[in-house]
């Protein structure tokens, strides 16, 4: 009974300096990291630097050059799932075919769904050469493409992909 009387009071510790040194140490490198970031260009301009020098809709020879590809979409490849929020995600397949003889080095595509009225639902423009491609479409190859679209509904009705090409640059 007398341990249990007894006031065993033990010196309490201070704060671990080697602790807040290494705190402070991340956080110097986290505020670095983020300092780092901010001179990195937006997507916007990267995606401009991607396409400089290349043939954009409206001009007079993008219409020409566009004529040599074809597009088409994959349907045994492109799906449909819900998301966790109940709307349903499109992931649409096709290749795309070099007829041309130019090599390909910048492609963008806009591709949309659309109703049986020929109505877009939704469309969306990817940057196909040189973000998901990395390598130059040569004449006469094919490759795969892939877009992921996602907002639609159960009642929206989704009859057919369309594929466009909105921007091309040759090598």
């Amino acid at each position: 009974m007398d341990t249990f009387l007894r006031d065993d009071k033990k010196e309490k510790k201070g704060v671990n300096k080697v602790l807040l040194a290494a705190l402070a140490v991340a956080a110097l490198i986290v505020a670095g990291g983020v300092w780092l970031l901010t001179f990195q260009p937006s997507a916007e301009e990267q995606k401009q630097q991607q396409l400089a020098g290349a043939f954009f809709e409206g001009s007079p020879e993008f219409e020409s050059y566009t004529k040599s590809l074809i597009i088409t979409t994959d349907t045994d490849r492109t799906s449909q799932g819900r998301l966790g929020l109940g709307t349903i995600q499109m992931a649409i397949h096709g290749d795309v075919r070099n007829r041309g003889n130019k090599t390909i080095n910048g492609l963008e595509l806009n591709v949309g769904v659309v109703d049986t009225k020929n109505q877009v639902i939704k469309e969306k423009k990817i940057l196909v050469i040189p973000t998901l491609q990395t390598e130059t479409l040569q004449p006469n190859e094919t490759m795969k493409v892939f877009a992921a679209l996602d907002g639609f509904t159960s009642k929206d009705d989704r009859a057919n992909v369309r594929w466009k090409v909105s921007a091309i640059r040759f090598q």
